[in-house]
């Protein structure tokens, strides 16, 4: 069957681009006026004046924020709905509205009012809490609903896969290009698809995912501890560390892994029951501390208590309690962290009840934690990063002692 992919963005509603810092409730508008003022309109004037100078503000703390020691991302499944992967809606419609006869009998069995609550998860863990297994229909169901799973986040991106991450392409060419002294960069995804291989592959980026570097690409937490340096031509020569080199930890899995009786493998088309994936249901906090997985989120919680840390948070809902809690924890207890969550509707989530974590997030930054919210998509924070390879020393050394001058 071909699945025409979705446009995400006629799913997810996106408000004004702007941004928040810690300390305040207000939310500097980032978006320039498209009407150019001939000086008959003073208010268009002043807000672009306050949206030139928003931008400008945002860019230095970028700017300081990318130069810690530290950098990490967790990135969301909203990073892949720019480029045209599933949204939850999407697979619902693609597990239980295409299927409606065999998912109301499930339904019924589970007790589960699929005309009421069409949330996929919510349905994937009420079947594998209904011990119910070992019925046919429901086992059936169940396996099907994960190779459509495996097909929707893979078939994306077998198409024109280079023109849909160019918000990829942006991210990781800016953020891999960091200097040497500092940290390699930290991506942690909870998405299984391929993105960011695709990406790094693409512009001449390593990506060190926990694989072996021959094949059968078998899986070792050990290479998590190896990095790559440019050979010296001659003997008296020093190596140097080789630039665009990124750690990917694939939180819940990857379209492309298999599990073996000898370890967790890379192959093109793994069987759906034996793929290597957390699929959406209440069970992937347990799962998630078992083998691959434990060491990803080991390596997790280790990176976001370490000093003189930014975490990107980008296209992340704040969903998974074992992923939000430990991150709720580090802002509480980590002095040195600076926390940066992206979300193109972060602003509207801000007036409304929304998801605990989040909310909380929100309270902590009024108090002064070192918390900024941007209300953008991925693919504009994408441009917003400042490419620290186009600044010269001295417009660092500049940059540097303006940022120093404003905190004062």
């Amino acid at each position: 069957m071909n699945i025409k992919p979705q446009n995400p963005k006629t799913e997810l509603a996106v408000t004004e681009p702007s941004f928040r810092k810690p300390g305040t409730e207000t939310w500097e508008p980032l978006k320039m006026s498209s009407v150019v003022s001939n000086g008959e309109d003073n208010n268009t004037t002043k807000d672009c004046q306050k949206a030139g100078q928003a931008n400008e503000e945002l860019k230095t703390i970028l700017l300081q924020s990318l130069q810690m020691q530290h950098l990490v991302v967790l990135a969301g499944s909203g990073c892949s709905y720019d480029a045209g992967g599933p949204t939850m809606g999407k697979l619902w419609n693609s597990i239980v509205e295409n299927n409606q006869t065999q998912a109301q009998s499930v339904a019924r069995i589970v007790k589960y009012n699929i005309d009421t609550s069409k949330n996929i998860e919510a349905f994937l863990s009420q079947i594998e809490g209904a011990n119910f297994l070992q019925e046919p229909k429901i086992n059936s169901f169940l396996n099907n609903a994960k190779e459509i799973i495996l097909r929707e986040t893979t078939s994306f991106l077998l198409e024109d896969s280079k023109e849909k991450l160019k918000a990829h392409e942006t991210f990781l060419h800016r953020l891999s290009r960091r200097r040497i002294r500092d940290q390699r960069l930290r991506v942690f995804t909870t998405n299984y698809d391929l993105c960011f291989e695709r990406t790094a592959a693409s512009i001449g980026c390593v990506a060190i995912d926990g694989f072996s570097f021959v094949a059968p690409r078998i899986y070792d937490p050990r290479y998590f501890d190896y990095d790559i340096i440019r050979r010296p031509r001659f003997g008296d020569e020093i190596g140097n560390y080789l630039e665009g080199v990124f750690l990917l930890y694939k939180l819940h899995g990857s379209v492309i892994w298999e599990k073996t009786d000898y370890g967790v493998i890379e192959t093109a088309n793994p069987d759906p029951q034996k793929a290597c994936l957390i699929y959406p249901a209440s069970g992937k906090y347990q799962e998630s501390y078992s083998q691959p997985f434990i060491e990803s989120i080991s390596q997790y919680l280790s990176a976001i208590r370490e000093p003189n840390t930014c975490l990107l948070v980008v296209g992340f809902g704040f969903n998974d309690d074992h992923l939000s809690e430990p991150l709720l924890s580090a802002v509480r207890s980590n002095p040195h962290l600076r926390l940066i969550v992206v979300d193109p509707n972060a602003k509207e989530k801000a007036t409304k009840d929304s998801n605990r974590y989040f909310s909380k997030l929100l309270e902590l930054s009024i108090n002064g934690e070192d918390i900024f919210f941007i209300n953008d998509t991925f693919e504009n924070f994408a441009n917003r990063i400042p490419d620290l390879k186009t600044l010269t020393p001295a417009e660092r050394l500049f940059k540097d002692i303006k940022g120093v001058m404003q905190r004062q």
